[in-house]
């Protein structure tokens, strides 16, 4: 035991090494602009890569080969260390002025793309922590795709088994590569050329070369934080808007559909998937009921706008991205919950995106199909099936589980934050945004969380890492069988 322990310690160190290195971008912004917050980042470079290498040396002779039990670990060290280390240039900047608790909920917030901000006047901060906010993000959302795709099958998480090369499923060349190195490898060159063309776009449609790649790295992440107070609204352009729209449901696609349409260099592998395909038709059957309110209820007067303001939001919420163009969360209270709730399915497996997943909810439907036959038929056998191939029970029975364990846990965490005094659609909104990884919330919670009291903040900071590490692989170090020989 005491050799894995070091094993995973020295991982850890290296983590920490490579991560002390993303100090140094936002350092150079504030060289640029001479923006006065140049030292935070270098003490936070200094203090986490010595931190770093302290570890390492601690246990650099150690080379006991890492089981898959260590891989949850390892996992969930990456998220919660990496988060409150990540806090540092907040809370040694002078400017936002945020307490520890603030510092280290705006970190997690980045890191898992959650979006969700303590900070009021974003466009007066310095350049440099406008670009770290961002850059959080992408950061965070380059280690989702690595986990969901790479990490997560291998644990077997939550169905997440699914999508391992040598099990049946809707996309069996989701175990891209044979090593975890060359997959993460193709992912990452997916992810970055996607930022640097949605970067040009946003270029192009009108903002300026700060405010492109900012918002590329937001939202290719679905992260969700913006350079500006208003979010998307700031710009108040159609093709922004709509470039952004393009972006994000290609973002809450599954990661290894891209990496396979790009290696056969044919689209049809986006149309021969089942998840996907459910993806799109709850983005379109819910903008055609969002938009039909927005006008019935004459929140915008005409249909042109009722149906950009409509596509967006929920695009934008559906995948759990957070960006806004109007405050959404003064629209009529129908709209509001419909919305909510979608961010609970969120994006496809394998994507930026949070929420349960499209494929859980599509297994969940199939599987409530299977049992309305079964009254019907007693005796017939009726396999589930998605994209013509016949689903393992215990994929079906993993997906169960995971689904029951997130109510469960919800449940819990919406408690607990009523118990502190949050009146309950502040309390309901604000874990689901916050376990959705989602971001802006309903009542008290929906435009920011500066006003959210401490207690609550550590509640969400848990919420957001539960969202983002799909319960299981945080809540089995709980588990006493996990420390067991």
């Amino acid at each position: 035991m005491l050799k894995r322990l070091l094993t995973v310690q020295k991982v850890l160190g290296l983590l920490l090494i490579l991560f002390s290195v993303s100090m140094l971008p936002p350092a150079v912004v504030a060289l640029i602009y001479r923006d006065g917050a140049l030292l935070p980042f270098l003490y936070a470079f200094a203090l986490i890569l010595g931190i770093g290498v302290l570890n390492w040396l601690l246990a650099f002779r150690a080379s006991h080969e890492l089981r898959v039990r260590d891989g949850f670990l390892v996992v969930v060290l990456f998220w919660v260390v990496l988060g409150l280390l990540g806090a540092l240039p907040f809370w040694l900047s002078p400017e936002p002025t945020l307490s520890l608790t603030d510092s280290v909920f705006e970190s997690i917030s980045g890191l898992t793309t959650t979006g969700a901000t303590v900070i009021l006047g974003i466009d007066e901060l310095p350049h440099s922590m406008l670009w770290y906010r961002q850059q959080l993000q992408w950061l965070g959302g380059m280690g989702i795709i690595v986990l969901a795709v790479a990490v997560l099958p291998m644990l077997g998480i939550g169905g997440m088994q699914l999508y391992r090369a040598e099990m049946p499923g809707p996309m069996k060349e989701t175990k891209l590569t044979p090593r975890i190195t060359e997959t993460a490898k193709a992912l990452w060159y997916i992810y970055f050329w996607l930022t640097v063309i949605c970067a040009v776009a946003y270029w192009l449609a009108g903002m300026d070369g700060f405010d492109a790649i900012g918002h590329a790295f937001s939202t290719i992440a679905i992260g969700g934080f913006s350079t500006h107070d208003d979010s998307m609204g700031h710009f108040d352009s159609i093709w922004i808007e709509m470039i952004a729209v393009f972006f994000m449901l290609l973002a809450g696609m599954n990661f290894a559909l891209h990496f396979v349409a790009f290696r056969r260099r044919s689209l049809f592998v986006y149309g021969l998937d089942s998840e996907l395909r459910f993806y799109l038709f709850l983005m379109i059957a819910v903008t055609t009921i969002v938009t039909l309110a927005l006008f019935h209820t004459q929140t915008y007067s005409n249909w042109e706008r009722s149906f950009v303001h409509a596509l967006f939001q929920t695009v934008s919420i559906g995948t759990t991205t957070g960006f806004t163009t109007d405050a959404f969360y003064f629209w009529p209270p129908f709209i509001q919950i419909l919305l909510i709730f979608l961010a609970f399915v969120g994006g496809c497996a394998g994507s930026t995106g949070g929420g349960i997943k499209v494929i859980r909810l599509l297994l969940l439907i199939k599987q409530g199909l299977r049992e309305i036959g079964r009254l019907i038929h007693p005796n017939a056998q009726l396999p589930v099936r998605v994209g013509g191939k016949v689903i393992n029970h215990r994929v079906i029975d993993a997906v169960w589980g995971f689904f029951s364990l997130y109510v469960a846990t919800f449940t819990l965490m919406y408690l607990a934050l009523a118990a502190t005094g949050l009146d309950l659609i502040t309390a309901f909104s604000a874990v689901a945004a916050c376990m959705n990884n989602l971001g802006p919330g309903l009542g008290a919670v929906g435009a920011h969380y500066s006003d959210m009291h401490d207690p609550g903040i550590w509640i969400l900071c848990v919420a957001m890492l539960l969202g983002r590490l799909e319960i299981f692989t945080l809540l089995v170090l709980f588990s006493p069988t996990f420390w067991q020989r």
